[in-house]
């Protein structure tokens, strides 16, 4: 039955139910909205390489981008490509697939209850043939190539090698051409089975939708498949907060006209998935938005001399077993951007911009960004998703944020910011020398 929990500083009402077969359900009805936005969700993306089930004594090891590969072949039936019944009820339906999580979705004005019907058989339902598999291969194979061509994905695919040299972290979520090679409808069905049961699942509706109908549709559905009780699954790969595997430097060339550069620091403690954990994230985020952030002097120092322009990013990243900061720009001087942007990070206690007056106008900004971001369905279904398979509930963000003292901004900032654990990449034009 489904149950409702009120969270009244986001206004919102969210009504859960976990499924007989394990599978989670989340719906944010929105009667205002045109708009019905569904998302199904599971806890398995590019890290998961390796995993075992009840009973085996091995661990199973998968070719790099099998979770996108598979991502990809769940669409495709044997008489009938799910896109385009999505399509013919006036839907628009996609996937992605991150480090660890792989997320199917659809939205649309009316049949809903048909379109979340599509949304769960195509993905429950999986069908996979050599002829398929293999052509298949030839489509992602174009589009590896394409990622290896643009200069920001091989910036950040670069300090990640470094940070995670040993970690599938560091490998790109499509795998490359020679690992996909290797990819089998046998490899498919098993990973499938594996990552795809109920019980790693979350489906998440939020827009103008009849709660009751697609509940029993749900319902409904779920039962017809109940079938045999699916094995426990066990992941095989480990987290990695090692500083002694980290690469201190590594560069490489491609054909542009200006070159990039990129800091990275690993994290070298583990987030835990609770409240306190949260806090940190944010706690963080915050730091980067203190020191870094464009309001504040260093950026304005910074982009004035020259050092940055428009195009530098600052971002901390946490997962399932990993945590990690980069930040970096375009520069003629990549070597200069690195060394003061290093400069700026392992001294901030000194820096102009961080004091708790700064901080204090820093997270009012935040809250208001993350209520800004209720005004859209997508949203909403993001961080509803990808909260689903944590402890804290993502409507709860708002009381994290305001939980968050200058002091554990303090905390956080102490415990990451490390010169052991710091790394620079760069991406040189072609004519450069080091």
């Amino acid at each position: 039955m489904l149950a409702s929990e009120e969270f009244s500083q986001v206004q919102e009402t969210l009504w859960t139910d976990t499924l007989e077969n394990g599978l989670k359900l989340q719906f944010v009805v929105k009667p205002d909205y045109h708009k019905t936005y569904a998302m199904f969700t599971t806890d398995f993306g590019a890290i998961d390489n390796s995993f075992r089930l009840e009973g085996e004594e091995e661990y199973t090891t998968v070719p790099a981008g099998t979770a996108h590969f598979l991502e990809h072949k769940l669409f495709d039936k044997a008489d009938y490509d799910a896109f385009d019944l999505f399509g013919k009820t006036g839907a628009s339906s996609n996937a992605f697939t991150s480090a660890t999580q792989t997320s199917y979705l659809f939205s649309a004005s009316d049949h809903i209850a048909e379109n979340v019907a599509i949304l769960l058989d195509f993905v429950q339902d999986p069908y996979f043939t050599d002829a398929t598999v293999e052509k298949e291969k030839g489509i992602i194979g174009q589009e590896i190539q394409m990622y290896r061509d643009d200069p920001n994905w091989r910036l950040y695919s670069g300090i990640l090698g470094n940070l995670y040299p040993q970690h599938p972290l560091h490998i790109d979520v499509a795998g490359s051409v020679a690992s996909i090679a290797t990819i089998t409808p046998d490899i498919l069905r098993r990973v499938h089975r594996g990552f795809y049961q109920p019980a790693n699942m979350t489906l998440t509706v939020v827009g103008n939708f009849d709660r009751d109908e697609i509940y029993n549709l749900v319902q409904h559905n779920q039962e017809k498949k109940a079938g045999t009780k699916l094995p426990q699954l066990e992941r095989g790969v480990q987290p990695d907060y090692d500083a002694n595997s980290i690469l201190p430097y590594r560069a490489t060339r491609l054909p542009i006209s200006r070159a990039k550069g990129i800091v990275g620091v690993k994290g070298l403690q583990e987030i835990p998935d609770s409240f306190s954990g949260l806090k940190t994230v944010f706690a963080l985020r915050l730091f980067l938005e203190m020191i870094f952030g464009d309001s504040g002097q260093t950026y304005l120092d910074l982009y004035n001399r020259g050092v940055i322009d428009d195009s530098f990013f600052s971002e901390f990243n946490a997962g399932r077993g990993f945590n990690y900061m980069t930040l970096g720009c375009d520069s003629a001087n990549p070597a200069q951007l690195t060394e003061e942007l290093i400069a700026v990070l392992t001294a901030y206690k000194d820096s102009p911009d961080f004091n708790e007056a700064r901080f204090n106008e820093l997270k009012h900004a935040a809250s208001g960004k993350f209520y800004s971001s209720l005004n859209s369905l997508e949203s909403i279904a993001n961080q509803l998703a990808s909260q689903s398979f944590k402890s804290v509930a993502a409507f709860a963000i708002p009381d994290v944020i305001n939980a968050v003292t200058f002091a554990d901004v303090q905390t956080a900032a102490a415990a990451l910011v490390n010169s052991d654990a710091l790394s620079v990449f760069h991406l040189l034009a072609e004519e450069e020398a080091e």
